[in-house]
């Protein structure tokens, strides 16, 4: 059953709320899915925070009218599943990460703001490291030289009291 004139505006809004705060779009091609993946897809997509619906092309085309992922519209041809993330990897990586387990999830592109990739380019994003990753080995960077700092400063005392030990064990001896 198709949907009304007021569903298909309700969508359309909805997704172009979703789109305003997005960093990445990744269409991929569902095509031969069955319906227990596609539910564990979407599970794991609930878990990684991204919005993930089949959508009708033509619906999403007028939502991302005037949008920086405009240029995606071209992409939009045959039954596609949505991956849209705040985290410019999140959906990249869930999609590219679940095709490789299931060979019928095909991806066939993917936008950043005011930019667009092929399959290849959103692999690569795909590889890189999440946002979390990210500001964790920044921190361990930053916390690297205050932490050889406290150790250093904390050597001296205990060079300190080994000394003081050793000649007491001297002492002790003779």
């Amino acid at each position: 059953m198709g949907l009304n004139l007021d569903d298909k505006k309700a969508v359309v809004a909805e997704v172009s709320a979703v789109i305003a705060n997005a960093q990445s779009v990744i269409v991929a091609e569902y095509r031969g899915l069955e319906v227990g993946d596609i539910t564990a897809l979407r599970a794991n997509a609930r878990k990684a925070g991204v919005f993930l619906r089949v959508l009708k092309n033509t619906l999403v085309r007028r939502a991302v009218a005037g949008t920086p992922f405009e240029k995606l519209a071209d992409q939009m041809v045959g039954p596609l599943i949505y991956g849209i993330s705040t985290d410019p990897v999140a959906a990249a990586k869930l999609l590219h990460d679940f095709g490789k387990s299931n060979q019928h999830l095909v991806i066939k592109a993917g936008a950043m703001p005011n930019y667009v990739m092929d399959a290849v380019g959103v692999k690569a994003l795909a590889s890189m490291p999440s946002r979390e990753e990210l500001l964790s080995k920044l921190l361990g960077t930053m916390q690297a030289p205050i932490t050889q700092f406290v150790r250093t400063l904390n050597e001296i005392p205990t060079r300190f009291v080994r000394g003081l030990a050793a000649v007491r064990d001297a002492k002790e001896t003779a």
